[in-house]
């Protein structure tokens, strides 16, 4: 399972699915922007995250 990153805006949970995508607990696509910041894919809103980390540090 991938790292839980928490979403400031809405106060939901999504788990990184790969480096630069992660889906929420409703089953919406968020596509990594920067380290803190992700977008909807559905609606393009933009949300403050938590930290999603260097690129390739949940590589296994």
């Amino acid at each position: 399972m991938g790292r839980m990153i928490m979403d400031y805006d809405d106060g939901d949970f999504a788990v990184d699915v790969t480096g630069n995508m992660a889906v929420d607990s409703e089953g919406n696509w968020m596509m990594r922007i920067s380290d803190n910041m992700a977008m909807e894919m559905d609606s393009g809103e933009l949300h403050c995250t938590s930290s999603w980390g260097q690129d390739g540090e949940n590589d296994d």
